[in-house]
Order: C-alpha cells, then structure tokens, then sequence
C-alpha cells in the first residue's frame, strides 16, 4: 500500500507540474530541466507501481536531488524536503515494501 501511494504521489503532482510548466509563456530559463525531473517523477512513479528496483532508487534520488536543491531556497524547504526524504527513504528501504521490489520480474 505505501509503495501505492508512494506512485502515485510522484505520478499525480509530476503531471500537474508538467502541464504547468509546458503552458507557461514566455519560457523559462530553467523550463528545459524542470521538465525533465519532472518527467522523471512521473516515470519514477509508475515503475514504481510496476515494482520496479531500479525505480526506488531513482526516486530515492530524485528526493535526495530536491533535498541538495532546496538547502539554496531556504531552511525550512530543506527540512520539509529531508522529512519528505526519510518518508520515502523508510518507505521504500524496509520490510515489507522492499521486498516487494524483489519479487519483481528480473531487469
């Protein structure tokens, strides 16, 4: 179930953001790389769903990267995002999520 949420919550916010930020005019400087991450998000997220190890470890470091991102924003977006880090890190590192990962097809 957590792995579930866990998709869905890279899935649903990466595709609001991206509609976002492909309808923004003019484009931004940095459009080219949002994008991109949050593209990752949504293809992070369903191979997720998919029970895909590889995918784990790419969200893993997607969060890890918004973790780095946010420490030049402000304090306190760092440390939502380094809570939001540890969630998903538990989540997706411990029994009983985790092996679901190993019961996936081989890669």
């Amino acid at each position: 179930m957590p792995v579930t949420i866990l998709g869905c919550l890279f899935i649903v916010p990466g595709l609001v953001t991206l509609a976002y930020h492909l309808s923004q005019r003019p484009v931004d400087r940095w459009a080219a790389l949002m994008v991109f991450l949050e593209i990752i998000a949504i293809v992070g997220g369903v191979f997720l769903l998919k029970g895909r190890n590889w995918a784990r470890w790419l969200m893993i470091g997607w969060v890890g990267f918004h973790v780095g991102v946010s420490a030049f924003k402000s304090l306190s977006d760092c440390i939502a995002h380094a809570v939001l880090f540890v969630a998903v890190a538990y989540f997706l590192l411990t029994p009983p999520d985790s092996k679901y990962f190993q019961a996936s097809p081989s890669e």
